[in-house]
C-alpha cells in the first residue's frame, strides 16, 4: 500500500522562504511519503492518502505521526469553533474527505471509522531528537503571522538543553544568520564547509602559537555551527552526508584543539610542579573520551534519550559541562588575563572534573534503571502540566504563537 500526500489550498504566504506546498514534501519525504497526488481520482483501492490543507503551519511531527495510521482527522479550535485541517484516509474516501477538509460537507457524512482526534493525542511533547518539551502545534498561514510563524519555527529548531552560550548567545545573531542565508540561496552543507575550513584554521593559528586569532576562528565556527542546523530545520533541508560531517566536526575537532593550543604556548608554568603539559593533554582526552562515552551508553542501553535530559540537575549541568563552548569562555579569559597557559589548566580540571559527574550520574542511573524505565523529566513535566520551576521556565520551550 502506497501512501500519498495531496495539499488543499496554498497560500502564496511562505515561510523561510518555502511554501506550505514545498515544506510539507519535505517533511513528509523522510517517513516515504514522496509523491504529491493532485488528482485523487488517480488512487488505487489499496493506496491512502494524508490530505492537509495548505493554508496552515501544521507541526512536522503531527504529520509524521498520523502517517503510521490511517481513518483519522487531525482538528484545531478556530477561534470559538474548530475544524479539520489534516486527515489520513483510504483511497475510497480520500474525495469524501477532501470535501470535508474544504468546508463543503460535514464531517458527519464520513463513516464512524473514522476518528476525530486534538492536538497532543498523537504525541507526546518530549521531542528527545531536540532535548526539549514543546507541545505539537497548528497555525493558520496569514500574510500578518508570517514573521511570527517563522519566529515559531525558529525556535522550534532550537535545542532547549544545551550549553549556556548555544543557549543565550547566540539565538538572536544565528536567527538573523539564518535569514541571510536564506535570502543568499545557500544550505546548510554550505554553512558546515565553511565550519570546516574555520576548524582547521584555527587549529593551524593555536599551533602557531596566535591564540587571539584562532579563537576568532574558532568562536566564529562555534557560531557557524548553530546556524548550519537551525537553517536545516527551519527549511527542512538535510542531507546524510551533511548530518554526518556535522556530528563528525563537532565530535572530534575540540580536544585537537587544546592539544595545539597547548603545543602552540611559549611556556606552561602553572605553578604546579608535578603537572607537565604532556600530562595536561592526555587527561583532556581520556576525560573527553569518557565523557562522551558515558553519554553514549545512557543514551544506548539506559535511557534512550541523552543524559542532560534525564534529571533537572543534569540539564542545567550541560549547560557547563566541559565542552567546546564552556571550554572556549576558560581559553578566552586566560588570554585576556595574559596567561594563555593556565586556560589551558582550566580546561584540564574541568574536563576531568565534568568526567566525575558523568561517571557518578551514569552510576546513579545504572541504579535507577534496576528499578524501571527512565523517563526525561520533560517529559513527565509537560504530562503533569506543572510549569512554574526554574527549570522548567529554562529547558521547556514556551514560544508564543499566533491565533
Amino acid at each position: 500500500m502506497a501512501i500519498y500526500a495531496h495539499i488543499l489550498g496554498e497560500t502564496p504566504v511562505t515561510l523561510w522562504g518555502l511554501s506550505s506546498r514545498e515544506r510539507y514534501r519535505r517533511v513528509l519525504k523522510p517517513v516515504g511519503v514522496s509523491v504529491m497526488m493532485d488528482d485523487l481520482s488517480l488512487l488505487k483501492p489499496d493506496d491512502s492518502v494524508l490530505i492537509v490543507r495548505g493554508d496552515y503551519l501544521v507541526d512536522s511531527r503531527i504529520l509524521q505521526a498520523m502517517t503510521k495510521s490511517s481513518n483519522i482527522m487531525l482538528e484545531v479550535p478556530v477561534g470559538t469553533s474548530r475544524a479539520i485541517i489534516a486527515a489520513h484516509v483510504p483511497a475510497n474516501l480520500a474525495i469524501q474527505t477532501r470535501a470535508v477538509l474544504a468546508l463543503e460537507r460535514s464531517v458527519t457524512t464520513l463513516p464512524s471509522s473514522v476518528r476525530i482526534e486534538k492536538l497532543g493525542d498523537q504525541l507526546s511533547s518530549f521531542d528527545p531528537r531536540l532535548r526539549k518539551s514543546e507541545p505539537p502545534f497548528a497555525k493558520p498561514i496569514k500574510p500578518d503571522t508570517k514573521r511570527t510563524l517563522e519566529e515559531r519555527l525558529f525556535a522550534s529548531s532550537y535545542k532547549s538543553v544545551t550549553d549556556l552560550v548555544t543557549k543565550w548567545l547566540w539565538p538572536s545573531p544565528a536567527k538573523s544568520a539564518v535569514r541571510l542565508c536564506v535570502a543568499a540561496g545557500l544550505r546548510p552543507n554550505h554553512v558546515t564547509t565553511i565550519s570546516l575550513i574555520l576548524v582547521l584554521a584555527a587549529a593551524v593559528l593555536f599551533m602557531k602559537g596566535l591564540c587571539g586569532w584562532g579563537l576568532a576562528a574558532g568562536w566564529l565556527m562555534t557560531f557557524l555551527d548553530t546556524v548550519d542546523g537551525k537553517l536545516a530545520r527551519v527549511t527542512v533541508t538535510s542531507t546524510r552526508f551533511g548530518h554526518l560531517l556535522d556530528h563528525l566536526l563537532d565530535l572530534i575537532h575540540p580536544p585537537f584543539w587544546y592539544l595545539l593550543w597547548g603545543l602552540g604556548l611559549d611556556a606552561f608554568t602553572p605553578g604546579i610542579p608535578w603537572l607537565s603539559l604532556r600530562l595536561a593533554i592526555w587527561a583532556i582526552f581520556i576525560g573527553y573520551i569518557i565523557g562522551r562515552l558515558v553519554e553514549g551508553v545512557f543514551r544506548k542501553c539506559l535511557g534512550g534519550f541523552v543524559i542532560f535530559c534525564w534529571r533537572p540537575i543534569d540539564s542545567y549541568f550541560r549547560l557547563v559541562t566541559a565542552r567546546r563552548n564552556p571550554n572556549m569562555i576558560l581559553l578566552t579569559a586566560s588570554l585576556v588575563a595574559g596567561r594563555p597557559d593556565l586556560g589551558l589548566v582550566a580546561v584540564t580540571v574541568w574536563t576531568i572534573l565534568s568526567s566525575l559527574v558523568l561517571l557518578m550520574r551514569l552510576g546513579v542511573a545504572v541504579y535507577a534503571r534496576t528499578h524501571g524505565p527512565l523517563q526525561s523529566w520533560l517529559a513527565e513535566a509537560t504530562e503533569r502540566g506543572s510549569g512554574h520551576s526554574l527549570a522548567v521556565r529554562l529547558f521547556t520551550n514556551q514560544v508564543a504563537t499566533p491565533r
